[in-house]
């Protein structure tokens, strides 16, 4: 009769998979809306500040490109969040605010460089995220403005690439200083 009571227990326990599954899919969902409203905001943020600091006339006109665009997503992503009752998740958005004070202590050569990197290693990030949403997601608004969304951030992607082969070929040797490796003489 002990050896019945473990099994009833892990019995009542695997009845009760189905409305845990649907949970796991709602936190992932708002976790998912969370984090792309704040990174849209936190791409506002340092497009702004790239505008400003930034050397290269392309990284500028990049930044003001990632402005636009994030502004609006982020306005999208907003109003989803708020008719599905969704708030931004304060933890993601310090994260998000530390990578800005961060670049906000850079300027000239260095901003480009960290600039690029971040927006380069962000948006590689941000278009998995949004493919595996799309993918996952049962949630027909969500999918849909993942799906409006994607393109976009392809198309950073593209951009920032581009602009990071041309900013670096226009860099002096002395500026490479992450492609430069020496050696000890001995």
């Amino acid at each position: 009769m002990i050896f019945f009571i473990p099994i009833f227990l892990l019995a009542i326990a695997s009845c009760n998979q189905g409305p845990k599954g649907s949970q796991a899919e709602a936190i992932e969902e708002r976790d998912f809306l969370s984090m792309a409203i704040s990174g849209s905001e936190m791409e506002v943020a340092l497009g702004k500040l790239a505008m400003k600091q930034a050397l290269e006339t392309r990284v500028r006109k990049f930044a003001e490109m990632m402005t636009a665009d994030h502004s609006d997503a982020a306005q999208e992503l907003r109003a989803l969040a708020a008719n599905k009752n969704i708030s931004v998740d304060a933890n993601i958005v310090r994260d998000h605010e530390k990578h800005i004070l961060a670049m906000q202590k850079k300027s000239g050569v260095a901003f480009d460089k960290a600039y690029l990197k971040m927006m380069l290693k962000d948006h590689r990030k941000d278009i998995k995220e949004f493919e595996d949403m799309i993918k996952t997601t049962k949630d027909e608004d969500l999918k849909a403005l993942a799906t409006k969304l994607l393109p976009t951030l392809k198309k950073h992607l593209d951009s920032a690439k581009s602009i990071n082969r041309k900013v670096k070929a226009s860099l002096e040797p002395s500026d490479m200083t992450n492609a430069v490796e020496t050696f000890p003489q001995r």
